[in-house]
């Protein structure tokens, strides 16, 4: 697989501060929250490819949710709230993405991976050839993670 690199011109200060200070965004607020297109997300600071729409769902939340990604995350232990949450980070340019937390769909496996919109940018299915994504094709037609 290629390794990508964190490049941070162009964000916005929100995406700047979701990604590089772990921010959070305001729920209800990103583009990506209620949107249903075919395609994958892809780290907005590097463009790895971190989730495909086939495991997205509304969750309610306020963020877009999805029962897993398609390619490997970090995780830690985050502590900066009241409560305990699993931290979850895209694997080369350790872009603070959101969090995941047990309480999804039994049905897709039970996790739900709760994501900033900020941290992501969204590659069509129709462009992902030209964009350099055609291997990860296979994750929105069959909805199946590695």
């Amino acid at each position: 697989m290629a390794e990508y690199k964190k490049n941070l011109e162009g964000l916005s200060d929100i995406q700047r501060s979701v990604t590089q200070e772990a921010d959070t965004e305001r729920p209800f607020s990103g583009k990506y929250d209620n949107f249903y297109k075919k395609g994958i997300y892809v780290d907005i600071a590097s463009g790895e490819p971190l989730f495909s729409s086939a495991k997205k769902f509304d969750a309610g939340c306020g963020w877009p949710s999805f029962s897993e990604p398609i390619a490997k995350l970090k995780e830690s232990r985050d502590t900066r709230l009241s409560r305990e949450r699993t931290e979850v980070r895209s694997e080369d340019a350790n872009s603070h993405l959101g969090h995941v937390f047990n309480d999804g769909p039994k049905e897709l496996g039970g996790l739900r991976y709760c994501i900033n919109s900020a941290a992501l940018k969204f590659i069509p299915y129709e462009e992902m050839d030209a964009d350099g994504y055609s291997d990860y094709k296979k994750y929105v037609e069959e909805g199946d993670a590695e």
